[in-house]
């Protein structure tokens, strides 16, 4: 392929190809992401203005439009004003689709205003960017001509369709439908593997819905964040600032119930309801099963795997199918019904702290006179989870 000022074979043109579509997802991670979406951490204006100046290059995306859409994702996720849930719209119409959904919700001027706010409005967005966001589309594919010839067409096409489906499509899709979950979030956010490679990150996605301003999207210490790899030399070398990461929970000397624990406990709510899966479901139902085989084993195997589940993942049929099934085992329904008051602890509206800390106090006393075991030991636990807001 030599038709350009540098003549490239067939695998040269893939590395090159992968090479830059790499560079446009860690702009997108670190720059639109992380750093302008959910200020996890601050970026030197220098790193700031290479990556909206490749993004402008790369997508046409303007940063104003991509902050709002994403965070109306998160403050409407899996609700019908979600600009991409694949829970209302279906798994296909994102994955493939996922481009479109962004551009017809990046056209709601009430989204860009209510969701905009700390996104760059300087002379270069206004006069550039955002009036012509597609030139820098028009002069990336001359710039890949010239440098390889023909080659660079199809380099540049596999740019232009790279973040389309990898981010508007996968993690917006794939992200919300299949994986693994650490946290049991109240929505349908998935890590889709472990190691964070391919989308610069984006592939633990349930971790970053359970902490959305940390900058590390890690939580597990066999996963890998490529993204938070880079971040980390950026700020070694004082190109960047980390300012939130996930918080380190910990379970100290047992003490009264106070506001620290309350605090610790609504900060990593989503950890807490994992916690009490494993802790509390997960014995209870392997003790119930001790002699039990089939439909009756089944039915506690599937009892478990719902009892912990969010509402927004079960249809209809599925949560009559658990009140039927619960009705039938009290302590089933009992350990259900402690992890629906100990969910309200942070979704109800209470009067001051005060209230807020009597209800605590009183979950962790019904609970260690329940009578089942793996409950009263959590709720011992639960009295001394702390969590020390980490910054790096």
């Amino acid at each position: 392929m030599a038709d350009g000022l540098i003549s490239i074979g067939f695998w040269q043109g893939v590395l090159i190809a992968l090479g830059l579509t790499h560079i446009t997802i860690a702009s997108v991670t670190i720059y639109l992401h992380r750093h302008q979406a959910h200020r996890g951490l601050d970026l030197h204006p220098v790193v700031a203005n290479f990556f909206r100046f490749w993004l402008w290059l790369t997508t046409g995306m303007v940063t104003s439009e991509w902050v709002a859409v994403h965070r109306k994702h998160h403050a409407r996720c899996e609700l019908e004003e979600d600009p991409h849930s694949p829970q209302q719209v279906g798994i296909l119409r994102v994955l493939f689709g996922g481009a479109l959904l962004y551009r017809n919700e990046a056209k709601n001027r009430e989204t860009i205003e209510s969701f905009r706010h700390g996104t760059p409005d300087d002379w270069i967005e206004r006069h550039l960017y955002d009036p012509h966001r597609f030139s820098g589309i028009g002069l990336m594919l001359l710039i890949d001509l010239l440098l390889f010839g023909f080659a660079g067409a199809a380099i540049w096409l596999v740019q232009m369709l790279w973040i389309p489906f990898w981010a508007a499509g996968v993690i917006n899709g794939v992200g919300h439908f299949w994986g693994y979950r650490n946290f049991e979030t109240d929505d349908a956010s998935r890590n889709i593997v472990p190691w964070g490679i391919l989308i610069g990150g984006e592939e633990l996605h349930n971790n970053h819905h359970a902490y959305g301003v940390s900058a590390r999207l890690s939580n597990k210490w066999w996963e890998f964040d490529i993204g938070w790899l880079y971040i980390r030399l950026l700020e070694s070398v004082g190109l960047a600032t980390v300012r939130r990461v996930a918080p380190k929970t910990s379970f100290a000397d047992a003490v009264p119930v106070n506001l620290e624990t309350l605090q610790a406990i609504v900060a990593n709510r989503f950890h807490i309801l994992s916690l009490y899966s494993r802790r509390v479901v997960k014995p209870v139902v392997r003790a119930e099963s001790e002699g039990v085989t089939g439909m009756r084993l089944a039915r506690l195997r599937w009892l478990k795997r719902h009892i912990s589940r969010e509402d927004v993942r079960r249809d209809a049929d599925s949560v009559e199918r658990l009140e039927r099934s619960l009705q039938s085992n009290p302590t089933l329904h009992t350990i259900y019904e402690f992890r629906q008051r100990l969910k309200a602890l942070w979704t109800q509206r209470v009067r001051d702290h005060v209230e807020h800390v009597q209800r605590l106090q009183s979950w962790c006393a019904d609970a260690e006179a329940s009578g089942i075991a793996a409950l009263q030991e959590f709720a011992r636990e639960l009295r001394a989870f702390r969590s020390s807001l980490a910054t790096a």
